[in-house]
Formats: structure tokens, sequence, C-alpha cells
């Protein structure tokens, strides 16, 4: 295990900020904005829909070889293992998180990322346990493209990534910056191996929880139109949900409404 060094320039930088979100968290409230269950219309263009639907044929067969069966026999693992790699991946997520809470001008939120990641990653041993949800900290996630939207950025059109899915491109560009920022560093052999462990849990542990929601969508008539639209649904949800500064997601409780675009 590397030793965290307080006078470093990294945890200087993150500390400043943390502060400086702080005070402009505190100095206004959130939006009135619709209520946690109601989905948020979207604007969707796919002027590229024919190239996207190659890509798309080629991601599925990948999909369908490969990270499904993964992810299926990942599914008949131990539950604390599951739990294990699933804590794991999300609190090695948690400084990209703050980061993203802190660029959103939400101090609560960052408040709330900073304090999961101190506890998980000392008491939990390296976020393997949820000690701080224990503690009624509750998870929250945000990314690149969800901060896009909060600055009110403009979605752009439907771009299909080979082997990433389906994306807006807003959403395409946040996944490029969150592959260039590294708030860990790469610097320690140790964190390059946990960084690597943290791919591959994540990919199969976020297949493995979407299952259920490809196995139906693969029933409706056109599964390419059907995952495009569930996406954008979903992700305009979720944009609303960094604009209210929500601390603990609620839509993952509701009741799913039929995508649509206007």
């Amino acid at each position: 295990m590397p030793t965290i060094k307080c006078a470093s320039p990294v945890v200087r930088s993150t500390l400043a900020g943390f502060v400086v979100v702080l005070a402009s968290g505190c100095a206004s409230a959130p939006p009135t904005l619709p209520g946690p269950c109601d989905n948020v219309g979207y604007t969707l263009h796919d002027p590229a829909e024919s190239v996207n639907r190659g890509i798309f044929a080629f991601n599925r067969t990948v999909d369908d070889y490969a990270l499904t069966p993964v992810a299926k026999g990942y599914l008949h693992l131990p539950d604390f293992f599951q739990a294990g790699v699933h804590n794991f991946v999300a609190n090695f997520g948690e400084p990209k998180v703050f980061i993203n809470d802190v660029l959103q001008g939400n101090g609560e939120r960052s408040v709330t990322t900073f304090g999961r990641f101190v506890i998980n990653t000392t008491v939990g041993i390296v976020g393997l346990i949820d000690v701080s949800g224990k503690m009624g900290m509750a998870r929250h996630t945000s990314d690149f493209g969800q901060t896009f939207g909060v600055w009110n950025i403009a979605n752009g059109p439907i771009v299909e990534l080979p082997l990433f899915g389906t994306h807006n491109l807003r959403d395409a560009t946040g996944k490029l910056v969150s592959f260039v920022v590294d708030p860990l560093g790469s610097n320690s052999d140790t964190v390059n191996t946990l960084g690597t462990i943290n791919t591959v849990g994540g990919i199969v542990d976020g297949r493995a929880e979407l299952l259920p929601v490809t196995d139906q969508l693969r029933k409706q008539p056109d599964y390419y139109l059907a995952l495009r639209d569930t996406v954008a649904q979903k992700r305009a949800n979720f944009v609303m949900e960094g604009k209210s500064g929500a601390v603990t997601p609620a839509r993952s409780n509701c009741p799913s409404g039929e995508p649509h675009a206007e």
C-alpha cells in the first residue's frame, strides 16, 4: 500500500478545491426542478444512424460472445465477492466523482464524496467494504458528461463508439476527458495495479448490473432504437439529478417510464 503524504501537491490541491467548493456550495441553493420520478424531456439527433447501426452490430457481437457470458458467470460467484468488486470499483472512481462535484459547484455532494473516499479507502480496506454507506453517507455517481450537461452544453448527435456503446457527442467527449484525467496519479506500481483491477472489475461488474435492462430491451422489435432511446432518457435524468444537487440519487427507486424524444 502506498503511503499518502498530506504535504504532496496533489493532496494540497484537492484540499484547496474542497474548501473552495464548500464555500460556493453554501452560497446558493439548487434550482427548483421536476420531481425525482419525473422523466426529463430530451432532444435526440441521430443523423448517422446507418453508420451507428453498423458499429452497433459489431458491439453486439462482442457483447454476445464475450461480455455477456462473462457477466453471467460473474453473477454465480458468492455475493460477498460481487459486493467487494462493486464497492472497490465505486471507491476507485470517487476521486473523479469528487472532481465533477466540484466542477458542478455542488458543495454538499463533494463533501459526501470526499468523506466516502477517505473512510472507505482506510477503514473499508481500499474500498472493498462500503463503511461510509453503513454510516448513512449514500453513494452517488457523477461524470464529465453530466458536468457538461449541468453547464448546459448541448447533447450533440448520437455516436456509437466501438466497444464503448451508445452515447451522445457530449457524453462521448466526457468519456474521453475521463480517460485523460488521472487524479490518483500513475507514478506508483501499486496504483497502476489497482487501476488495472478496477478497469477489468468495472467492465464485468457494470455489464452484470445491466443484464436485466438489456435482456428486456432485446425483446423489443428494434434493439438499437430501444437501447439508444433508453440511454438518452437515462442520461437526461442523470443531468437533471446533477443540476438538482441530489445527494441521494432518487431515480434508482422510481418506476421506469417510456423513453421519448422531443
